[in-house]
């Protein structure tokens, strides 16, 4: 108990997330045993980063800087306009499919929701669109980011669980293209009530051919990408640097667009995100092996299943406390805290690791756009000036959407396992 009231304590003064879990693992050892306990704590950080995996986060995260500077998110936003801009709502539509296809470049929500709400929100404000609702549509679309592969959340959690990444990754393309099919539906039918505009006409062939032509050497990287790792022909580390390579050769040599002052700012930029990860990461190795050692996970489990047994009623209770948690906590943190000791527990309800996997991922990923915390939230209002409380009000219905999108793929082991099993990596 104490731990728990040392932890809420530390946050609610402001302490970063990292260093509050850290701090909260110490007194753990301390209430263990007294400062005898104190040596383990550097070898349980050393562990806690000594995983060969989690190098392709700072490699990912750099590639897609790089992709992002020289200009491939304008290639792909005009892609995305010239398939869905002849629609009611076309911008809205083109925000949501561009999602799809940044996905495979960053993998990351915030990313793409700054990307986006210096881009294309002051454009479709421009068009006609209300700000909060062009900001809600960026928002909802943003969890497509770390959704659709490659994915750090999913590096994260294949790492720490024994977890194919791969499997993770081929798990995570089928609900993240459903995600946007189901969002651009939510647009199309919310059309009228918003007054959305509508394009005058739409682009020729002859348009759409030349500009999917000009966006192939962005739409290369996630074929790159996912073909290598899904193929078994590289690991998800080594993906992650040739990514890199590639991006620098379309930077330096083809587009001529990067430069040495900014690839540097890229690398600050990269050092800084890993950092903040990497911290997380080493102090929570405190805070999982004190909690391993107090058999916290087997208390977990046992009051769940004291609850119910039935595998469905499980679930929901682990992606509500997922979604709960979300509102109000950074989700790197969530996981590292909450998967060791929720993931024995979807073990003994007879979940597929893969199954349970995308699970955790898709519950974090919408709880980056929950209020209070909802990081893409604050992000989008930051970079665009509109406040929190309109863009939440105007995302509700995107935001029930994708929970509906969340729990039928976490009762519907077929479809989440689909294309996992199709390649190999789930029984």
């Amino acid at each position: 108990m104490i731990v728990a009231i040392c932890f809420v304590a530390l946050v609610l003064f402001g302490m970063p997330i990292g260093f509050a879990i850290g701090l909260a693992g110490v007194v753990g050892l301390i209430d263990m045993g007294g400062t005898q306990f104190l040596q383990i704590g550097p070898s349980k950080i050393f562990n806690g980063l000594n995983i060969f995996p989690f190098l392709a986060m700072p490699f990912f995260i750099l590639a897609g800087e790089i992709m992002n500077d020289i200009g491939i998110t304008s290639r792909l936003v005009k892609l995305a306009q010239v398939l869905v801009g002849r629609f009611r709502g076309g911008l809205a539509h083109t925000n949501m499919l561009a999602s799809v296809f940044f996905a495979g470049l960053t993998g990351s929500a915030t990313a793409d929701a700054a990307a986006f709400g210096r881009t294309l929100v002051p454009a479709m404000v421009k068009e006609g669109y209300s700000r909060d609702y062009a900001c809600a549509v960026t928002a909802a679309g943003s969890i497509i980011g770390p959704t659709i592969p490659p994915s750090g959340l999913m590096v994260v959690y294949g790492s720490l669980m024994g977890v194919s990444i791969a499997g993770l990754f081929a798990a995570g393309v089928l609900p993240g293209l459903v995600i946007c099919l189901v969002c651009m539906g939510v647009i199309a039918i919310g059309g009228k009530r918003e007054n959305l505009p509508k394009a005058m006409r739409g682009a020729s062939p002859r348009e759409i051919w030349n500009t999917f032509v000009s966006s192939l050497t962005a739409l290369a990287m996630p074929v790159i990408i996912l073909g290598g790792i899904l193929g078994g022909i590289v690991t998800p580390t080594e993906a992650a640097s040739i990514a890199v390579a590639y991006a620098l050769f379309i930077g330096v040599f083809v587009y001529r667009t990067l430069t040495f002052r900014g690839f540097y700012g890229m690398l600050v930029r990269t050092a800084r995100i890993m950092g903040v990860i990497f911290v997380i990461i080493a102090f929570a190795g405190i805070l999982g092996w004190w909690m391993s050692f107090e058999r916290i996970p087997q208390l977990i489990a046992e009051t769940v299943l004291g609850l119910s047994d039935n595998r469905y009623a499980v679930i929901a209770i682990i992606i509500g406390l997922l979604l709960l948690v979300g509102m109000v906590m950074d989700i790197t943190a969530i996981l590292i805290i909450l998967a060791p000791v929720l993931v024995p527990l979807t073990e003994q309800v007879g979940l597929e690791p893969i199954h349970a996997g995308i699970i955790f991922v898709l519950a974090l990923n919408i709880s980056l756009m929950t209020p209070p915390v909802g990081a893409c939230l604050f992000v989008l209002s930051s970079v665009t000036g509109e406040k929190l409380e309109r863009i939440s009000i105007k995302l509700m219905p995107f935001l029930i959407a994708e929970v509906a999108i969340l729990f039928a793929f976490a009762f519907w082991e077929d479809a989440a396992l689909w294309l996992p099993r199709l390649l190999g990596y789930a029984q």
